[in-house]
């Protein structure tokens, strides 16, 4: 699974970790994450993460 990196704030999100403070569980692919998810520091929308490589 890919991680994504915020282009605000720098924050990556890895899928194995998940975002539990978001309710988000352990191995959740990006792209499985809500449509309304925000980045958890900065509150950036999914569409201001690139895959990083």
């Amino acid at each position: 699974m890919d991680k994504w990196k915020c282009t605000v704030c720098g924050y990556i999100y890895d899928p194995v970790a998940g975002d539990p403070d978001s309710g988000v569980p352990e191995n959740t692919p990006f792209e499985k994450l809500p449509d309304d998810w925000a980045c958890p520091i900065c509150g950036a929308t999914k569409d201001q993460f690139e895959k990083v490589a």
